[in-house]
């Protein structure tokens, strides 16, 4: 499973600007005192030493060194407030499957994240890391070490890609015995974990997602196999849709269960749905931009496309910057 990561070949591109109104429900955590880290302090150091910063947003990468803890606190790291976004799998090529997604949001610092755990697959994701507590200038700050638990969106070496979406009629009742875990968390243990669609919802089946503190989520998978669903909460039960081509779509309503023509009443629901059908779900990942930027909103923070074969990422800024990287694939 695991894999060595090299910075070199890694190719990420990311958009970004503002996306919703803020509330936090728990305090940031104390400089210097990560959770997760289960690193000696020389890999600490490593991990520290490659951020750099790649765009203005601000944007900075990092590649995490060793080992971490994902189950850390399980239940907290939920961050607030109404995540606006739009998601696409494009499965028509089952030689070259795209996943892509904006993430609209607020202007906070963000970070292209490497990481490749001793007992998990290596992944590539992005994490608006403000919610770790960590100030536009995060040179140094130990609270880096818990970016890890805060994946929006991500792709793992197997090709299995998730991002997740705001759905305020989400409610998750408990499933008794079950450990409980926030709702953005949730998206490491997939990517850490999960190799295909059918794995990731098993994961999602083992735990209670935590929406207190944050908003209700969907969430959008898809991997290498052309395979993708939606896992949303109907009536407080996990619902999972699931799909064989040529393509599925995510926006902030919900989707489980709903006909086709309601959803595209949705305005970018309706722009995605319209050009995927045209195009039997065959779209490169420069077309994935175009469509991603025919959806965009004035808050949109980063778009990202994944090839889920090829492992290619690219991102672009909500300044128009483009970087490309690239994930070796197993």
């Amino acid at each position: 499973m695991r894999r060595t990561l090299i910075a070199g070949g890694l190719a990420l591109l990311l958009l970004g600007t503002a996306c919703g109104e803020s509330r936090r429900s728990d305090p940031p955590a104390a400089a210097g005192s990560p959770t997760a880290s289960r690193q000696d302090p020389g890999q600490v150091e490593r991990t520290l030493a490659s951020l750099r910063k790649i765009d203005d947003l601000p944007m900075y990468e990092m590649t995490y060194d060793g080992d971490y803890d994902p189950t850390a606190g399980l239940a907290g790291s939920t961050p607030p407030s109404p995540f606006g976004c739009s998601l696409f799998a494009a499965l028509g090529d089952r030689e070259r499957p795209v996943f892509a997604r904006n993430f609209d949001w607020e202007p906070n610092p963000a970070l292209v994240l490497r990481t490749d755990p001793p007992d998990g697959y290596a992944s590539i994701s992005l994490v608006d890391i403000s919610y770790l507590g960590v100030a536009a200038d995060p040179t140094g700050d130990r609270r880096l070490l818990d970016a890890p638990l805060l994946p929006f969106d991500g792709m793992n070496e197997r090709g299995l890609a998730v991002g997740l979406a705001a759905d305020d009629g989400a409610r998750a009742e408990p499933v008794p015995g079950l450990p409980k875990v926030g709702s953005v968390r949730i998206l490491r243990l997939v990517l850490d974990s999960a190799a295909t669609v059918d794995e990731a919802v098993a994961v999602f089946k083992r735990y209670n997602l935590d929406f207190d503190g944050g908003p209700p989520l969907h969430y959008l998978l898809a991997d290498a196999t052309g395979t993708s669903a939606v896992v949303e909460f109907v009536d407080g039960k996990m619902t999972v849709d699931r799909r064989s081509g040529p393509w599925q779509a995510l926006t902030n309503v919900p989707a489980v269960g709903v006909p086709d023509r309601e959803l595209r009443q949705d305005r970018r629901y309706g722009v995605l749905a319209k050009e995927l059908d045209r195009t039997g779900g065959v779209v490169d990942a420069p077309g994935a931009l175009r469509l991603l930027d025919a959806v965009r909103q004035s808050h949109t923070r980063w778009s990202v496309t994944y090839g889920l074969r090829s492992g290619e990422v690219r991102v672009v800024t909500a300044g128009g910057g483009t970087r490309d990287y690239r994930l070796p694939m197993s």
